[in-house]
């Protein structure tokens, strides 16, 4: 018998590399699979570093594990059962649609079997999940969230919630002072390990990035500073909760040129990879509130991400694919502009933010809903495409989380649980961030001469959806300001998001 160990299944306390103690181990870096995509190469170095570092720990606590390099999982597996011919491997189910089949079919041209289990790296199983939602018309985050509280009993007094209400979303949009310092950011100094996989990454994958479309686009990223073991991620976690928690909640939707990371938790690389439980990060969380470090609205916002948006993501993807992967809703058919490569253009904040997923492959989220994916959902661009940019180009990303994040709550692409689409002009981006200030573009112009883009493109937006979106009950108060255009603002909007659009294919915008 054999654990198969994917590389987004690193804990060593769950699942059968914990049930199973005195099986052999087998871990497989597919060269073919990081090829997919160009990913960042802080992505491929975070995860081949990783499955490289727990490769090493699990030998010095004695266990056998056979590590594997080759092109495809297929020849790893060949090269398993040349000396285990016939074994059966087990593994945690894929998070990812299809994999468990793919990986299935690999081995089995081999002669090896594979059986899945449940994947012990979530807190709501798939039967819970569905028993849930057999009754509902539509998925609601909102109502999950509540079940998982109760289920879980986290910041719960018997059947209530602590501080007697559910959300406290409408403490959570501050922007912070001038003057505001945010908490420093935890950095992990490479080893040796994982400056092998950095050069093995440049050397094997570098050359690619170069190439249209991409235009070179993950060229000389900053230093690497993610955690790639178990220790590492426990230090992030302690980290957050210490000195970043306590202003989380204030600060989660704020956006901030010279502050990437504000007081965001950092956490969501190691929970993706299983360094990191999402039982022991939430009840770091809790115990915060209960001895008095951190106030509830942080709390609470925290919990919200990770027992009920992360948990209910999960499900949502498992339950619709495949066609949640191509799902276009509103019928968008403009290709991804190359700006979101290059971070080539005057619009500060949309230049920032890519720039930002350049050069660290991360922004938090809500740079991803309201920079990048508005801009995305008013420009028109294709989900799918936009979807492979996220996956490709962040640190955290796996299909699972990124294409619900982005095909229906970023860009409305399939109408599962989106109420309403999320669009955006500029008078948002100036009430959360500082980036209006020093952009040559105006924040109060719609059209004319360094009109917002941001602005021309969301009443375009409005208009050219509006048989789809009138409708929508959450739709009437902006359709009802779209009245009030007249013909001749309306035609100058259209033509302008024409030049828009004109000039983001040229790289001018």
């Amino acid at each position: 018998m054999t654990v198969l160990v994917l590389g987004d299944q690193l804990s060593r306390r769950h699942g059968p590399l914990a049930d199973r103690p005195d099986d052999d181990i087998l871990l497989i870096e597919s060269t073919a699979f990081a090829e997919r995509l160009p990913y960042h190469p802080h992505k491929l170095t975070l995860v081949f570093s990783a499955m490289r570092h727990v490769r090493d720990r699990l030998r010095e606590q004695g266990r056998t594990v056979h590590y594997l390099q080759s092109e495809t999982f297929e020849d790893g597996f060949e090269q398993y059962a040349a000396d285990h011919p016939e074994a059966t491997l087990h593994c945690l189910r894929p998070s990812s649609y299809g994999s468990d089949d793919r990986l299935h079919q690999a081995a089995s041209v081999s002669g090896l079997d594979i059986e899945f289990v449940d994947n012990e790296l979530f807190l709501c199983d798939a039967e819970t999940f569905d028993e849930w939602a057999s009754d509902r018309e539509s998925y609601r985050h909102e109502e999950f969230y509540r079940f998982m509280r109760r289920k879980t009993g986290y910041l719960m007094a018997d059947d209530e919630p602590v501080g007697g209400e559910w959300n406290y979303d409408d403490q959570n949009r501050e922007t912070p002072p001038e003057g505001w310092d945010a908490p420093s950011v935890l950095a992990f100094e490479p080893d040796e390990t994982t400056r092998e996989v950095q050069a093995w990454v440049r050397e094997r994958f570098g050359g690619g990035y170069d190439d249209p479309p991409y235009g070179g686009s993950w060229a000389d990223p900053e230093e690497f500073r993610w955690p790639v073991t178990r220790p590492q991620a426990v230090r992030a976690l302690d980290d957050f909760v210490s000195n970043r928690l306590p202003v989380f909640g204030d600060y989660q939707d704020a956006m901030l040129a010279d502050e990437w990371a504000l007081a965001h938790s950092l956490l969501s690389t190691s929970l993706n990879l299983g360094l990191l439980h999402p039982a022991e990060v939430i009840e770091r969380a809790v115990e915060a509130y209960r001895d008095g470090s951190a106030p509830l609205n942080c709390v609470e916002g925290f919990v919200r991400q990770v027992l009920g948006w992360r948990e209910f993501l999960r499900h949502v993807y498992r339950r619709e694919m495949p066609a949640l992967a191509t799902a276009n809703a509103l019928g968008a058919t403009e290709d991804l502009p190359e700006l979101y490569w290059t971070s080539e253009t005057e619009m500060a904040c949309l230049s920032d933010v890519v720039d930002g997923v350049r050069r660290r492959g991360y922004s938090h989220h809500i740079e991803r809903l309201m920079i990048l994916s508005n801009f995305g959902l008013l420009y028109g661009v294709e989900p799918a495409q936009l979807n492979r940019w996220f996956h490709a180009g962040y640190v955290d990303a796996f299909h699972w989380v990124t294409t619900p994040n982005v095909v229906e709550m970023g860009l409305y692409g399939a109408n599962l649980f989106a109420t309403k689409p999320y669009a955006a002009s500029a008078n948002y981006v100036d009430k959360m961030s500082d980036y209006c200030g020093d952009c040559p573009y105006y924040k109060t112009k719609t059209t004319g001469e360094d009109a917002c883009p941001f602005n021309t493109l969301y009443w375009d937006f409005l208009d050219r959806n509006e048989e789809r979106l009138r409708s929508n009950h959450r739709m009437g108060l902006v359709y009802s300001h779209l009245d009030n255009k007249s013909e001749e603002e309306l035609t100058a909007i259209r033509e302008q998001a024409v030049d828009v659009r004109e000039r983001a294919r040229r790289r001018e915008l």
